[in-house]
């Protein structure tokens, strides 16, 4: 039986597709994905679609979890992707899940159109739009954040519907400025909707990623590392601002999870994700006793685990919890020995071995977990260590032209294929960054980090008007 020989991103495949005369067929999956499983469950194990790709294509598949830069460049709108691509790395078509059934006539159609086009695509190169300024101002951003609140469900958007923790955390602040009851409104009912919804799972603890219907119904059932983070500190906060309990206790049931199902008990650290699985989840406490739990994705993610120790944190000096403190240092100090290399920032992956380096999210997200390391222990090592992540930061992705980081350093020669020459500037991503480089203008040492964080800001004012509700990251750099 034929299966789907999967080749890694590199340019030694992409030559092989150029020597070949080939497409490359690029698949971009994570783990912890549904319908990815479904789609390598039925049309991939076809054993003539396995045959067709093997014999036609150049096959390439990328975890979206540990290539997160690729992923960022060809994604179509979500996971799986499937997407078509010229031997230079251009996208030429493609879409997300493809059914087993579609797919033979999909493929037929790519090679033919190769075969007529070839030329023509080979001459091709795929650009992305710049985007268009706009002349909202500062206040304008506040209203479009809050405009997009959903005074029905909660939540901000339509569907499907994502537990965005940023406007709340926007609401939270301008409740504490002044008082506002209409802000205290907005974080209460989200946090009604989504903590005692279709969101959370009462039985094993833990929020799922999102939920495909407005009022939080249908969840997608993987869970991920990085969502019950945000949202732990998200409640806690809620909980100590609105003094409502009922938040403070759905924020430990958060850590009751995390702690049970993904972290690492012997050496510290989180899993990433647990993997979806909607027939056991439907289930209750006791039918659940007797299946088999869903898979946890035992990777170390750099970014991910920085954002639970910097909430494990904060929960540890809400809680009055020492040994959740003390294991979150010890989390944090695992990714230091096993990821930092002197000169050359934190790699992105903990497998076995370090791998990806030259991110920007994990440098930023590892420097805000070192000053959150020095605020609980007053320890200079964890200040000197933030400082030394943003100056590799600075000093490999900075863009001097225009201000503002790009979104990892210059790929290796080896990776340097299609739209990984483009130099992208993450909106969010930026945010963060200014965000941690204002709390490092104190620190000791000659430094300009206050002057960057102001350009970062600038480079990305613009674009925070295209950003609906996520403009809140923006507006909560401004205030930080």
């Amino acid at each position: 039986m034929d299966t789907v020989r999967w080749l890694p991103w590199s340019a030694d495949t992409f030559a092989r597709a150029r020597e070949e005369s080939r497409p490359v067929l690029l698949s971009i999956a994570a783990v912890w994905c549904e319908a990815c499983q479904e789609m390598d469950r039925t049309t991939f194990a076809d054993s003539g679609v396995a045959q067709f790709i093997n014999e036609r294509f150049v096959p390439i598949r990328v975890d979206a979890d540990q290539r997160p830069d690729i992923s960022e460049r060809y994604t179509l709108g979500a996971w799986p992707t499937t997407a078509f691509l010229t031997a230079a790395g251009d996208t030429v078509g493609g879409g997300t899940y493809i059914e087993r059934a579609r797919m033979p006539a999909v493929l037929e159609r790519v090679t033919e159109a190769f075969t007529v086009r070839r030329a023509e695509l080979a001459a091709a190169r795929t650009v992305s739009p710049p985007s268009v300024a706009s002349s909202a101002g500062r206040v304008d951003l506040v209203a479009q954040v809050f405009d997009a609140f959903d005074r029905e469900h909660g939540g901000f958007g339509l569907q499907p519907k994502f537990p965005l923790t940023s406007p709340l955390d926007l609401a939270l602040a301008r409740h504490r400025d002044d008082g506002d009851d209409a802000m205290a409104q907005i974080v209460e009912s989200t946090l009604d909707a989504m903590g005692w919804g279709g969101l959370y799972d009462e039985v094993d603890g833990g929020f799922y990623r999102c939920a495909l219907r407005r009022d939080w119904q249908e969840p997608r059932y993987e869970k991920l590392l990085e969502v019950n983070a945000a949202l732990l500190r998200t409640y806690l906060d809620a909980s100590s601002a609105l003094r409502a309990a009922r938040y403070g206790e759905r924020a430990a049931d958060i850590l009751r999870y995390v702690q049970t199902w993904l972290a690492d008990p012997v050496d510290g650290g989180w899993s990433a994700s647990q993997r979806a699985d909607r027939d056991y989840y439907r289930e209750g406490a006791g039918a659940r006793r007797a299946r088999t739990a869903p898979p946890v994705d035992r990777v170390l993610y750099t970014n991910v685990n920085a954002r639970m120790v910097s909430a494990a944190l904060h929960a540890a000096e809400v809680l009055d919890d020492t040994a959740l403190g003390e294991y979150a240092l010890k989390s944090l100090e695992r990714l230091a020995v096993a990821c930092y290399r002197p000169g050359e920032g934190i790699a992105h992956c903990l497998d076995g071995v370090a791998s990806v380096r030259g991110l920007l999210d994990d440098q930023t997200a590892m420097a805000g977990a070192f000053l959150d390391a020095h605020d609980a222990t007053g320890n200079i090592v964890y200040e000197m260590m933030a400082q030394e992540l943003m100056h590799y930061a600075i000093r490999m992705m900075w863009d001097e032209q225009d201000g503002g980081f790009f979104d990892r350093a210059i790929p290796e020669p080896d990776e340097r294929v299609g739209r990984m020459r483009d130099r992208l500037k993450p909106f969010v991503a930026n945010c963060d960054a200014a965000r941690v480089l204002k709390r490092l203008v104190t620190a000791k040492g000659d430094h300009d980090f206050g002057a960057r964080a102001t350009a970062t800001l600038a480079a990305v004012e613009l674009t925070a008007r295209d950003q609906g509700p996520l403009a809140a990251d923006y507006l909560l750099a401004l205030r930080s």
